[in-house]
């Protein structure tokens, strides 16, 4: 049974409800802020491949808003671990490794839907027609799933929270710029596009950018997407079955 995976989704969901309103505004006002200053400022009348830059923008807005939350759920691992010890309580539970996992997870996507869907309604306010469909909430879960993945995974890893904020600064912070959330990936410096192809920010980006705009979606991104996410899975379950056994 699953009992361990709700057990730890439905704990991390009453944190959520104490906190509810502070992480709906944070959601809302980070990207309404680079809306308003990359969409009606930098790229006011400006078009990229046929599209408007704002058409072009709210989708990287979608993906940069929503990553920022599912990864979020690493600052809360990592205060569970070092000062409530809530994570050992996960690991001395007689509970699989892998619901502890999944149940994190799930909260990391719970948490990155809700910018994804502010940014959604600010189209709608705008007046820029996206897509909604099939594709896109594929696109979307697969995005969630591969950042709640690594916030999990970073969460377990670093010693303490200064590790956490050089990782930030050094990984997360480049990615948002350079995979294509404001600006084409293949309008940039080609040094840049090798960096950016390391993000898996960049594919996710494309995929959900496509299935909004009705492009074609690339098997290439998708398939790089879920690799990453088998790859971030077996990482995440060696690393919590390490901890459990020092």
């Amino acid at each position: 049974m699953i009992n361990g995976f709700y057990g730890v989704y439905l704990r991390e969901l009453l944190v959520l409800k104490s906190r509810l309103w502070k992480v709906i505004l944070s959601s809302a006002i980070s990207p309404l802020l680079f809306l308003l200053a990359f969409g009606y400022g930098v790229g006011r009348n400006s078009e990229i491949n046929g599209f408007s830059y704002l058409s072009f923008l709210l989708p990287g807005l979608i993906t940069m808003s929503s990553m920022n939350q599912a990864y979020g759920i690493s600052t809360e691992i990592n205060i569970s671990r070092f000062y409530f010890k809530v994570f050992d309580e996960f690991l001395l539970a007689p509970i699989p490794k892998w619901q502890i996992i999944l149940g994190e997870v799930f909260y990391g996507i719970t948490k990155g839907l809700m910018p994804g869907f502010i940014v959604i309604f600010y189209s709608f306010i705008i007046g820029v027609k996206l897509s909604i469909n099939f594709y896109f909430f594929i696109s979307l879960m697969m995005h969630l799933i591969t950042f709640s993945l690594l916030g999990f995974i970073i969460a377990l890893v670093v010693k303490n929270h200064g590790d956490q904020f050089s990782f930030n600064t050094f990984f997360i912070t480049p990615m948002i710029f350079l995979s294509g959330t404001f600006y084409p990936v293949d309008k940039m410096p080609s040094i840049i596009k090798y960096i950016a192809h390391i993000f898996p920010l960049t594919y996710s980006t494309h995929l959900i950018r496509s299935s909004l705009l009705l492009k074609t979606i690339s098997t290439t991104d998708f398939c790089i997407l879920l690799i990453m996410i088998i790859i971030l899975s077996f990482i995440a379950n060696k690393i919590v079955n390490k901890i459990e056994t020092t």
